[in-house]
């Protein structure tokens, strides 16, 4: 599987605990990041029809809130394994950089 990107990865560590709305995704996303990622509505919701058709995340249900429909997204098994495999990816590549940084030029 290729690498995800930083929003994508995002995304899916933000519904590895509980389905989440949009609004939520967007809220946990930030914090997660320490406000390094804030995705903007489309963009969000672009990634979730991506991530959705690359089999990751999978609609869980819809409740109405003051007039207007909240879709609810979960994690699938397939996106809990790819962000377990992107998270071993990442660690891999900050033990490389700490590598070269402890390496001293003569």
């Amino acid at each position: 599987m290729a690498s995800l990107t930083e929003p994508a990865a995002f995304v899916l560590a933000a519904l590895a605990d509980q389905p989440l709305h949009g609004w939520g995704i967007t809220a946990e996303v930030e914090l997660l990041s320490a406000g390094q990622v804030a995705l903007r509505v489309g963009t969000l919701y672009g990634l979730l029809d991506r991530l959705t058709a690359e089999g990751l995340v999978e609609p869980d249900r819809e409740e109405l809130h003051a007039g207007r429909t909240r879709r609810y997204h979960r994690l699938t098994d397939a996106g809990r394994r790819a962000l377990e495999a992107e998270a071993v990816r990442q660690e891999a590549n900050a033990r490389a950089l700490r590598a070269r940084l402890r390496v001293r030029p003569a």
